[in-house]
């Protein structure tokens, strides 16, 4: 291995690295779900959307993590052919601090400029996420279990 190669492998790790955090701070399990669900059949495409989204444009110091999710919202909303990562992107904005009230009128807005076929499914996608927000914050908490079982 050369020095160029050895730079080339340091610096795609730091990438990796730096865009897995991001990952793990915007989406949490969600999104290490969809990376892994793509392990089986394409590893380095799941490494390429941690290493470019990520570690790349997500760390950029120009907007903030939230501004960042909005700006996601929107596109995928305007797209109207995303509604899995659309509803990853939702839970996101949520993560860091959009609330459910900016989601939907983000989605509204996106009405006036994709269509209200495109707003309609960003909002189906929203009370997806919502409600299923909503039930998991609503069932209790397992017992924590003994960690040396008595006779």
């Amino acid at each position: 291995m050369t020095n160029a190669q050895a730079s080339q492998n340091s610096n795609d790790n730091l990438r990796y690295e730096r865009g897995l955090a991001k990952l793990q701070q915007i989406d949490g399990e969600g999104g290490v779900k969809v990376v892994e669900s793509l392990a089986g059949i394409a590893p380095d495409f799941a490494r390429l959307l941690i290493e470019f989204p990520f570690g790349d444009i997500y760390s950029r110091p120009g907007l903030d993590l939230r501004s960042r999710e909005i700006a996601v919202v929107a596109a995928l909303t305007a797209m109207g052919n995303a509604a899995p990562q659309l509803k990853v992107h939702i839970q996101g904005a949520l993560n860091v601090g959009v609330t459910r009230n900016e989601v939907v009128e983000v989605i509204m807005q996106m009405a006036v400029y994709a269509g209200f076929p495109a707003a309609l499914n960003g909002l189906t996608a929203a009370r997806e996420v919502f409600t299923a927000d909503d039930e998991k914050s609503a069932q209790p908490l397992a017992e924590p279990r003994a960690l040396v079982e008595t006779p």
